[in-house]
């Protein structure tokens, strides 16, 4: 953990409790864990102090449910009371695999679904919280983040709403434009990125890369990320490049622009290793024809890291083009539902997200600097030393 001597001589807002639905269940217990851990080490003066009964607990986990009527209306339910605790809201908006019934029919959640059920549970806290914080790491509907026309402003509707209702901090994680907090100014927005989790399981799938320009370069897939790639192949001090998606505007398919050719914008790429960065694997199509273009130049291997890997119609398309050597290794985090499928695949490679929230809880629950998490850029420094000297704890998850 960054900077741990800060927490040391830090005060806690007030005693945490981490309330988690079923779609962030198995993410929460990791984070829990790891709560637990930091806790029970951390050399805190304050920690022993009766005042802060609370601050070292065996769990700081609290299940809670949102039971169904027949008609498939709902209720927020806590069996625990919260009472003056530093809440802080785990919820998936993307976990497809959790049902319910609704006249006889089995429905699966859609993001609108468990939006609801975290307005229920902090409807459910009734104010009688110290504070809220709500972990999002996809964002509720950030992909419709500005207005084109007549449409809908979902994004920045549902951070205000969040806000009305009473929530202090908002936490999410590679938001697609995270220009959406402009809609509440006045209030705590918090959007964090993967690299160093990305840079570790790059390093623990393929312990033979070269990291420098002559053998590596980072490709963003389009021009949005950008910016994501820039940071990445600075800290890894090699080049970097760029597709262009060109669209046809005269067409929309499934609620977008299609993508009639790729255009590559970078340096020549013949033999060298390609890292491709991105915040999502949606359908997967343009992320496949990337990687295939990127082998058709004689890039010698193709990694695909994005922070949610959604997958939203399957996987049978990369296993065929991992079967036709159009990319090496996919890796993303465990930030959204992964299919038990995805992670039996050769070419799957998890990055664990759950210790670094555990950090960033931890910090924010003792106001102290976000600094050091926001930048990681030290830690990624450390870790490609101890991997190029091939110390063995740079291939530990």
């Amino acid at each position: 953990m960054p900077n741990i001597e800060q927490l040391e001589t830090a005060m806690p807002v007030a005693p945490i409790k981490l309330l988690a639905p079923k779609a962030a269940l198995p993410l929460a217990r990791n984070i829990n864990n790891y709560l637990v851990d930091f806790r029970q080490k951390l050399n805190n003066s304050f920690k022993n102090d009766p005042a802060f009964h609370g601050y070292v607990e065996d769990d700081y986990l609290i299940e809670v449910d949102c039971p169904r009527f027949g008609s498939g209306e709902s209720k927020g339910v806590l069996n625990t009371s919260v009472r003056g605790k530093d809440i802080f809201i785990l919820t998936d908006v993307c976990n497809h695999s959790i049902t319910y019934q609704m006249n006889g029919f089995t429905n699966h959640m859609s993001p609108d679904d468990h939006y609801q059920d975290l307005k229920r549970i902090i409807a459910a806290i009734d104010g009688k919280a110290h504070r809220i914080n709500v972990i999002m790491p996809f964002l509720y509907e950030g992909r419709q983040h500005r207005r084109s026309g007549r449409e809908s402003l979902d994004c920045a509707y549902a951070i205000k709403e969040l806000m009305d209702m009473g929530v202090s901090n908002f936490i999410t994680f590679d938001a697609h434009d995270p220009r959406v907090q402009n809609s509440v100014p006045l209030k705590g927005f918090d959007n964090f990125i993967p690299p160093y989790q990305f840079m570790r399981a790059l390093l623990r799938t393929a312990n033979d890369l070269i990291i420098d320009k002559e053998h590596t370069i980072v490709i963003s897939p389009d021009e949005g990320a950008l910016d994501r790639a820039v940071y990445f192949a600075n800290v890894l001090g090699v080049d970097t490049g760029m597709f262009y998606k060109r669209r046809d505007y005269s067409t929309i398919v499934n609620g977008k622009n299609p993508i009639v050719a790729h255009e590559f914008l970078g340096d020549n790429i013949d033999g060298k290793d390609v890292i491709i960065i991105d915040d999502m694997i949606a359908s997967g199509g343009s992320m496949i024809d990337t990687a295939k273009q990127l082998k058709k130049m004689n890039a010698k291997r193709v990694f695909i890291c994005c922070t949610f890997g959604l997958f939203t119609e399957g996987l049978q398309a990369f296993d065929e083009a991992f079967e036709k050597c159009y990319f090496d290794r996919i890796v993303t985090t465990n930030l959204c539902y992964q299919p038990p499928e995805l992670k039996e695949k050769p070419y799957y490679e998890e990055a664990d997200m759950s210790k670094f929230i555990a950090s960033i809880i931890d910090f924010m629950n003792h106001d102290a600097s976000m600094a050091n998490i926001y930048t990681p850029t030290e830690k990624i420094n450390s870790i490609l030393a101890k991997y190029n000297n091939r110390e063995e704890d740079a291939f530990e998850k």
